[in-house]
C-alpha cells in the first residue's frame, strides 16, 4: 500500500485536533485502552462528550490551553492506503511548525469555523500550500453543527475562499470544499444526512480518491539525484577493494547500468550495482537509502551528488529564493549563514532581501530590509562553494535548503529556490 502524507492547518480552535481524533475513532484505529483513558480525561475536565483531540494533543501546555503548540504525527490506515498526518499549529507564533508539518505532504486539509468564515490564518496557511507545491487542498468548513447545518453559510465560506484566496494558486492545484463537523463526525468517514444539499463524498471518501504523485517513477520520474552521505571502504580480505557510496536518494530513480555524473568533479561512470542492506537491486527509486557501486573509481566524498548524466543540475553560487525565517534574531542583509542543501553544506550570504509577503492581503512589500520570525520573503544568496540545486518547482526534494546560525547551530530559515 502507499502512504499518502497529510497535513492539517487552520486557525486556533478550528478543530484540526477534533478532527484527526474522529478519523482515528471512526476507522478502528484507537485501541480499547486508548478510549476508555480518553473518557476519563474527558469527565476529569467536566465535559459531557469523549474529547478526541486529546489523542493528539499530547504536551500539558496544549492540553490545559486547548490548543496545538507543537507537530504532532499521527499514523492509522484504512484497507487500501496507509496515511501519515502532520497535525500543525494554527497560531501564528507557530507558522514555522506548521511549514516543517506540511513540508512533505501531498495533501493539505485547511480548516475554517464555520461561524467566523476566513481569517488571516486561512491566508497564510493556503499560501503555504502553494509555496510547498502541495497538489490537493481541502477546505473543511467545519463546526456546521454550530450554524445549524446551513448551506447558505458553507456556500457563502466557499464563495469567499474561491474569490480572495484561490485566486492565487498554481496550475494543477485541485481545491475541494467539504462541510462536516468533527465533535459529532458528520462527513468525516460517511455521509451525513444532516446536510443533504451537499453532494459531495465524505472525508474519508475524498482522501482514498486522490492520486498519490509524491513518488513519481518511470516516463514520471523527476531527475535522479542523491547525495552521498558515506563512502564504504571495508578494506578486508573479502572486500578488499570495494568502494561503494552510500545516501537516500531525494528524487527520480537509478538503475543498474545507467552512466551517472558526480557532483562536483563532473566526472563519469556507469552504476555497477544497487544494494540496498543485503538485498541486490536492479533498480531504487526516490526514498530508498542505498549502496551504489561503479564500474571505475572518480572522485567521490561525503557532501557530493551523484545525478544521471542525462539531466546534470548547474552549479550555483548565486541563489535567489523563498525564504520562511524561524529565528526570533531577524535575516537582514549582509549576515553570513551556514547553507545545508542536502549533505552539502556551503557558507552563504544574504546579499540583499527583494521582497516580504503580507499575508492578510497577500502582497509583497520591497521597503522592508529585514526578514523577521515566523515572516516569509525573497532573498538573494551567495555561496562560497557550488549548490547543486534544482527550482523547488521543478524538483521540490532537490530544491529546498535549510540555514543555519554558526554561532547558535539552530536552523534559522528554510529555503526554496527560485
Amino acid at each position: 500500500m502507499d502512504i499518502l502524507k497529510i497535513a492539517t492547518a487552520g486557525s486556533v480552535d478550528d478543530g484540526k485536533s477534533t478532527l484527526i481524533g474522529r478519523l482515528l475513532y471512526e476507522t478502528k484505529s484507537i485501541t480499547k485502552d486508548k478510549i476508555e483513558a480518553l473518557e476519563t480525561a474527558s469527565k476529569r475536565k467536566g465535559l459531557d462528550f469523549t474529547d478526541l483531540s486529546l489523542l493528539t494533543d499530547g504536551l500539558i501546555a496544549e492540553r490545559e490551553q486547548g490548543i496545538t503548540i507543537d507537530v504532532a504525527h499521527i499514523y492509522f490506515n484504512t484497507p487500501t492506503r496507509k496515511y501519515i498526518i502532520a497535525d500543525t499549529p494554527g497560531h501564528f507564533e507557530y507558522t514555522r511548525n506548521m511549514i516543517t508539518g506540511a513540508s512533505n505532504a501531498s495533501v493539505s486539509i485547511i480548516l475554517i469555523d464555520s461561524r467566523n468564515g476566513i481569517s488571516e490564518q486561512t491566508k497564510r496557511h493556503y499560501y503555504i500550500s502553494q509555496l510547498l507545491r502541495i497538489e490537493n487542498v481541502i477546505v473543511a468548513v467545519n463546526k456546521m453543527d454550530l450554524v445549524d447545518y446551513s448551506e447558505d453559510s458553507f456556500e457563502t465560506i466557499k464563495k469567499d475562499f474561491e474569490t480572495t484566496v484561490g485566486k492565487a494558486g498554481f496550475e494543477g492545484q485541485k481545491i475541494t470544499f467539504i462541510p462536516l463537523s468533527s465533535l459529532y463526525g458528520d462527513n468525516i468517514t460517511t455521509k451525513s444526512d444532516k446536510m443533504a444539499w451537499y453532494d459531495g463524498g465524505s472525508l474519508l471518501n475524498i482522501l482514498e480518491s486522490i492520486e498519490n504523485k509524491q513518488v513519481r517513477t518511470g516516463a514520471d520520474a523527476i531527475p535522479a539525484r542523491m547525495g552521498v552521505q558515506y563512502v564504504v571502504r571495508p578494506k578486508t580480505e573479502e572486500y578488499h577493494d570495494y568502494r561503494g557510496y552510500a545516501g537516500r536518494i531525494s528524487s527520480g530513480e537509478f538503475e543498474v547500468g545507467d552512466e551517472v555524473t558526480a557532483l562536483p568533479s563532473g566526472q563519469s561512470s556507469t552504476i555497477k550495482s544497487i544494494q540496498k542492506f543485503e538485498t541486490d537491486l536492479t533498480k531504487a527509486i526516490a526514498g530508498d537509502s542505498v549502496v551504489i557501486t561503479l564500474d571505475t573509481d572518480i572522485d567521490i566524498s561525503r557532501g557530493n551528488m551523484l545525478t544521471r548524466s542525462n539531466v546534470v543540475p548547474e552549479g550555483k553560487k548565486a541563489l535567489k529564493a523563498t525564504v520562511c525565517w524561524m529565528d526570533s534574531t531577524p535575516l537582514s542583509a549582509g549576515k553570513t549563514y551556514i547553507l545545508q542543501h542536502g549533505v552539502n553544506t556551503q557558507k552563504a550570504k544574504s546579499i540583499s532581501i527583494d521582497s516580504v509577503l503580507d499575508v492578510q492581503h497577500l502582497t509583497e512589500s520591497d521597503e522592508r530590509n529585514d526578514i523577521k520570525l515566523n515572516e516569509i520573503g525573497v532573498v538573494n544568496l551567495k555561496t562560497a562553494g557550488e549548490i547543486f540545486a534544482d527550482t523547488y518547482t521543478d524538483n521540490p526534494s532537490n530544491g529546498a535548503f535549510i540555514l543555519i546560525d554558526p554561532m547558535s547551530n539552530t536552523t534559522a530559515g528554510l529555503g526554496f529556490v527560485m
